[in-house]
């Protein structure tokens, strides 16, 4: 029925996965696909008008979460979606799902290119990130923003997916530096990449923070009280020490401190 007005729609809807509401019978919506969704149809058939059909794009975010969750509900790339940064933000699925739609920009994006492009519709000061001199492939369609983000969330309160000891979306191509290593840098098992480096892209080398190495360390390495120095006094101090950072030699802690994501032999990192 709904098709002899909606006929474009419902050319589309034919080669939508959604389409399988229609035969299944286990959810009761056999024959009625469009009604899982709009609810019922008769007074909008009498009337024609569209208020008296449910449009999930027009009404509350919440709503249109919830009539999705009827079927998505507990599937493993849904998980912990009510408790993502998007539905705290009224970003209901439809804002990002073409329902009826098929194939480029429509029920899911699959290319790179175009998932980037439909995440910085909205994420523009992210996107502007990746324009930087240092930054992860994105613009160049190598990688898009879902190789490290879950957009529907996760049990934790970022949509970053989670990962034991460092943030996830690193690790997986940046499996070196998971560890677990004899000697733990604590940044990097406690607060993460994001520490040190800016995973969006970054105007200094190696996508750090600041733009000198030496700079990086010392955000923690300076200034240390005496008691929690180790015997020999060399680690944590401000010049003049051992570490006399007006030396040329000691200013790129990383010359000899070469392995600050941890290390298996050395506690100082130095190998």
């Amino acid at each position: 029925m709904c098709a002899s007005c909606h006929e474009d729609i419902s050319k589309a809807f034919a080669k939508n996965p959604h389409h399988a509401v229609e035969t299944d019978k286990k959810r009761g919506f056999e024959t009625k696909a469009c009604e899982s969704c709009h609810g019922p149809g008769s007074k909008h058939m009498d009337s024609m008008s569209a208020a008296d059909i449910r449009n999930p794009l027009k009404i509350r975010p919440a709503e249109a979460d919830r009539l999705c969750l009827t079927c998505h509900l507990n599937q493993p790339t849904h998980a912990g979606r009510i408790n993502s940064s998007h539905a705290r933000n009224d970003v209901s699925c439809v804002t990002c799902h073409s329902i009826h739609k098929n194939g480029p920009n429509g029920l899911v994006a699959r290319k790179p290119a175009e998932i980037n492009a439909q995440c910085a519709g909205c994420h523009a000061d992210v996107w502007a990130s990746f324009q930087r001199p240092y930054k992860h492939p994105l613009p160049q369609g190598a990688m898009s923003c879902v190789d490290c983000h879950n957009p529907h969330g996760n049990s934790t309160a970022r949509t970053v997916q989670a990962s034991i000891g460092n943030e996830p979306g690193c690790i997986k191509c940046h499996g070196d530096k998971r560890g677990p290593f004899t000697f733990e840098h604590a940044p990097v098992r406690l607060e993460g990449c994001g520490a040190c480096h800016m995973p969006h892209g970054s105007a200094n080398p190696r996508m750090l923070t600041r733009a000198e190495v030496r700079f990086v360390c010392l955000e923690c390495h300076s200034n240390l009280p005496a008691p929690t120095l180790p015997a020999n006094g060399t680690l944590g101090t401000s010049p003049p020490a051992f570490h006399n950072l007006n030396d040329p030699r000691f200013q790129n802690c990383n010359v000899c401190h070469q392995k600050v994501h941890g290390s298996y032999v050395s506690r100082d990192f130095l190998k």
